[in-house]
C-alpha cells in the first residue's frame, strides 16, 4: 500500500468515548478531546479525501548520525532527498569500515595495524639516502 485516500475511519468504542464522538445525527457531527466536553469540534460538512502515506520505520541511530555529521559532510547539491537518504543509510550500514575519534582504524577487528619503527643499523635504503642532495661545487 504505497499511497491511499480515505473517506471513512473505523474507530472502536473506547475511541468514541475518549474523544466524545457524536455519531447520532443531531444538529452537527462533532467530537471533543478528552474530558473537555464543553469545547466541541465540528466535522467539516464537505467530503474531502485525506491522503494517507506509508509510514516508514525510523532508525534513531541513523537520524543521530545524520544530525551529527550534517555540518561536517559535504553532499552534492544535485542529489535528491531520496538519494541522500540512501547514501546515509548505506554509510550507516557499513559504519564499521570508517574510523572515528573513539575508534581509530587500528581498533577494528581483523584490521589491526602493527607498525614497528626500526632505529637500529642497518638502515633501510631510503633512510640511508641524504635528506637533501649535495649542492654542486
Amino acid at each position: 500500500m504505497e499511497d491511499c485516500s480515505s473517506t471513512h475511519f473505523i474507530l472502536g468504542n473506547d475511541y468514541l468515548i475518549i474523544y466524545g464522538i457524536d455519531l447520532l445525527k443531531k444538529k452537527d457531527r462533532y467530537f471533543t478531546i478528552w474530558d473537555n466536553k464543553n469545547q466541541k469540534f465540528v466535522f467539516s460538512p464537505f467530503k474531502s479525501q485525506i491522503k494517507v502515506k506509508r509510514v516508514l520505520p525510523v532508525n534513531l541511530e541513523l537520524e543521530k548520525l545524520k544530525s551529527e555529521q550534517s555540518n561536517k559532510a559535504e553532499i552534492s547539491l544535485h542529489l535528491t532527498d531520496k538519494q541522500e537518504s540512501k547514501i546515509s543509510a548505506l554509510l550507516y550500514d557499513h559504519k564499521e569500515a570508517f574510523a572515528s575519534d573513539k575508534e581509530p582504524l587500528g581498533a577494528i577487528v581483523a584490521h589491526e595495524v602493527d607498525i614497528i619503527l626500526n632505529i637500529e643499523r642497518p638502515y633501510p635504503p631510503l633512510l640511508r639516502r641524504p635528506a637533501y642532495p649535495a649542492s654542486p661545487k
